[in-house]
Order: structure tokens, then C-alpha cells, then sequence
């Protein structure tokens, strides 16, 4: 219901919605996966662009926010994805992020229900199919699709 009530308030207020994902793999080649409170499996940590935000900035407040984690250097855009799985407005921006840290002290935010790491051979059975195309997209090497 939640969700019904916010994408009705985005439709009113925004012509294009924009999110931005990171995709966290550590040097253990593990990667860093949600369960979001509001709806259900897993997916790559991020969320919204505020109005006046770079795409990066929205990531590293987001990733920051959602998992508290920093991430160091600069992110790597693995592409821009329309997600007319959520309606026919909305975009995603995701990064590759093989350079993070944890921070201490600070909690996950109420958004987020579970936190874990993954072996990338390892992936549990509930997860996002746009989340588990980005990851094979990033294992394969390939090109990323269009659409997510």
C-alpha cells in the first residue's frame, strides 16, 4: 500500500523518476545485497536522486544512508537503465563500487530489513531479476542492456 501511495505521489510531482544502485563487490569477490522493508527480495543498495543531485552524489548519500558503507574513489557507471517495471518514467543509474568501508558505528536505515554479503557463485534464489542481470552483466563482461 505504501508503495502504491508514494509511485501515485511521484507520478503527480515528477515526469521522470531517477535512482541511482551500486553494485558492491568486494576483493573476496562477494556482493553486498538488500532487503528493502517495503518490498520483497534482494537487490542492489540505493534509491532516489533529489532534485539538484549528481548521479554520484545520490550514490554515495544513498549507499552512505542505506548500508553505511563509504564508498572510496570513484564509481565505475555500469549504465543507465529505463525500469518500466516500476512505470513508463523510471530510470536507473548503476555503479560498479570495488573500493568501499564500513562505517563504524552507524546503523542501516529503517528502509532496510537485511543486509548481507553473496558469493558472486552464491546468489540467493529471491533476487531482483534486474539485480541479478547487472550482476551477470558485470561477471560476463558484457555490455549492459537498455532496459533493466
Amino acid at each position: 500500500m505504501l508503495s502504491r501511495l508514494l509511485h501515485l505521489f511521484f507520478i503527480l510531482t515528477r515526469p521522470m523518476t531517477l535512482g541511482v544502485r551500486g553494485l558492491l563487490i568486494s576483493p573476496d569477490k562477494t556482493v553486498l545485497l538488500v532487503r528493502h522493508s517495503y518490498h520483497s527480495g534482494w537487490h542492489m543498495p540505493g534509491g532516489g536522486v533529489h532534485r539538484g543531485e549528481a548521479l554520484e552524489a545520490a550514490l554515495v548519500r544513498e549507499i552512505q544512508e542505506e548500508v553505511a558503507f563509504n564508498i572510496i574513489g570513484k564509481p565505475k557507471l555500469h549504465g543507465i537503465f529505463f525500469n518500466n517495471k516500476v512505470s513508463k518514467r523510471d530510470h536507473v543509474a548503476v555503479y560498479i563500487c570495488e573500493n568501499f568501508e564500513e562505517i563504524p558505528n552507524q546503523k542501516s536505515s529503517w528502509e532496510i530489513s537485511e543486509c548481507q554479503f553473496f558469493p558472486l557463485d552464491s546468489l540467493p534464489p529471491e533476487l531482483d531479476g534486474g539485480t541479478k542481470a547487472r550482476i551477470f552483466e558485470y561477471l560476463e563482461k558484457q555490455e549492459a542492456a537498455l532496459s533493466w
